[in-house]
Order: C-alpha cells, then sequence, then structure tokens
C-alpha cells in the first residue's frame, strides 16, 4: 500500500528520502521493545519477556491490547488473550476491525493511546495490512513503541514487524513477494522477518528476498523462539534457533545460526561477544 509515513521515511534504497545520506544496515526501535515470535508454543522464557517488557516504562501494571485481525473470520468469534496478559494485575483488550474507516477513528484507536503492550495474534499478515496500515491505528501502534511500550507477536504478528512483508499475498503463503503488500509496519528498518522457518522448511526461503532487495537483511525465527529487540540489540530466547540471511555465502548455506542467549547489532549486523 502506497503512501504511508512509514514508507515516507525510507526511499526503496534504504536510503532516507529528504537527505539521500546511508541509513545504519537496520535499526530497531529508538524507545520500547519488540518481541517477535516465530509460532508454534510459547515458551515459559518468552511469557516472562512479555510480561517484564509489557510493563512499560513506569513499572506498573501492564496494559495489554490484543489484535486478532490477522485470523479467518471463523476464528475470532474465539478469540482470547493469550493467558500472561492477565498475570501481575494486568488487564487485556481485545481490539479488532476489517473496516478502515473504523481503523481510522479516535474511538477506535483508545485502547492503544492507553496501552503499555501490544499481542499480534498469528495467522496471516496481509489481513494486518489491509486493515490498518496508513490509518490512526497504525499511527497508534508506533505510538506505544514511541513512549517505551512493547509490540510483540507470533507467526503473522512477528512478520508484520519487520519493513519488508513477506508471505503478504492473498493468493498464499508460499509466495514470498507480492507487489501490494510488501510493506510491513517497519518498528525495524531494512529487515524482513520470516517464521516457522525450520519447523516448515523455509530455511533458504528468505535468500531470494535479499538477493531482490540487497539492503534488507533477513531474519528466520523457528518456533517456540522468540528475539527481543532493543534500540539496535536484537537478543535469542526459546528453545530453537534464528538464521540469519545476509547475501553472503556461510559454508553453502544462504544463512547462518543463532542460537539462544546470542546478541546480534542490527546496525553492524554482527553478533555481540559475551
Amino acid at each position: 500500500m502506497a503512501g504511508s509515513f512509514a514508507a515516507a521515511m525510507l526511499g526503496a534504497d534504504g536510503l532516507h528520502a529528504a537527505s539521500a545520506e546511508p541509513l545504519p544496515a537496520s535499526a530497531g526501535p529508538r524507545n520500547g521493545a519488540l518481541l517477535i515470535i516465530g509460532g508454534g508454543e510459547l515458551e515459559a522464557e518468552i511469557q516472562e519477556a512479555a510480561i517484564r517488557l509489557g510493563r512499560g516504562p513506569d513499572g506498573g501494571p501492564a496494559r495489554w491490547v490484543v489484535i486478532p485481525t490477522a485470523q479467518e473470520d471463523e476464528a475470532l468469534s474465539g478469540t482470547k488473550p493469550p493467558d500472561f496478559t492477565g498475570r501481575d494485575g494486568a488487564v487485556a483488550t481485545v481490539l479488532h476491525t476489517r473496516d478502515r474507516g473504523e481503523a481510522d477513528s479516535a474511538d477506535f484507536v483508545a485502547p492503544l493511546e492507553a496501552a503499555t503492550a501490544v499481542w499480534f495474534v498469528g495467522g496471516r499478515q496481509w489481513r494486518l495490512v489491509d486493515a490498518y496500515a496508513d490509518t490512526r491505528t497504525e499511527r497508534a501502534l508506533r505510538a506505544v513503541l514511541d513512549r517505551g511500550g512493547l509490540i510483540a507477536g507470533t507467526s503473522a504478528g512477528a512478520t508484520i514487524q519487520g519493513s519488508y512483508l513477506v508471505r503478504g499475498a492473498r493468493e498464499g503463503n508460499e509466495i514470498m513477494m507480492s507487489p501490494g503488500h510488501e510493506r510491513g509496519f517497519g518498528y525495524i528498518t531494512n529487515v524482513a522477518i520470516d517464521q516457522h522457518v525450520i519447523a516448515r522448511g523455509r530455511e533458504r526461503d528468505l535468500a531470494q528476498v535479499v538477493a531482490a532487495h540487497p539492503r534488507l537483511l533477513g531474519i528466520g525465527i523457528d518456533e517456540a523462539t522468540a528475539v527481543v529487540v532493543q534500540q539496535d540489540r536484537m537478543s535469542v530466547i526459546g528453545r530453537s534457533v534464528v538464521l540469519i540471511t545476509d547475501g553472503a555465502d556461510h559454508a553453502g548455506q544462504p544463512y547462518y545460526t543463532l542460537t539462544a542467549g546470542t546478541q546480534f547489532d542490527l546496525a553492524s549486523r554482527t553478533t555481540v561477544p559475551a
């Protein structure tokens, strides 16, 4: 979708449109935190990270907004906030629409304006784009980060957090690049995020995206695994791995592997010594 405030910040080559000065290779949010989960089971460590980061900068009980919009219509009636969103005095509100006019209204975004944390439910990421891109809702989501809150999501809720949207085609999730559905919400710049990468045999799929868009970094997250991103530092948690696709050959593979506990610098695109 064209004309977004996020797309206006970056040209297609990853440069500031106004200044044409190179950006860092990739960059996380200046404020707040991201919790990006590759699908599957929510490991205890991942839930604890959500609880800790979801409290926001004041450290009080979290105020969660749960967005199930990526799901099929038939699944929406059964949507319940994850159990961890009710722990330690936290409260959760479910927020959903497919009406872009409603998504652009002040009444609809009111829960987001009070939120310390957001949870994107899995499904198909194109539904999030169709409902919320270039609306007041997208701006309110960004504002949660700007005031020090948390954006978290699993599966489709992971991919939407990147700047380039993979598997965005309505026709099927095996299509990696789909004109009209290539822009994510951009909480990390110059990044494409994939999920379920080992569980569904997707280890090499980001290579075609990075080949077509060389400034992108591919981050593939397996199930029961997540990354926590604060500013330009990315930390791996969970029981499986994260695959980094950077356009280089790595012993015959287009990716290399990060395991739990690894720290990664997005600006330099290198691991950080322990």
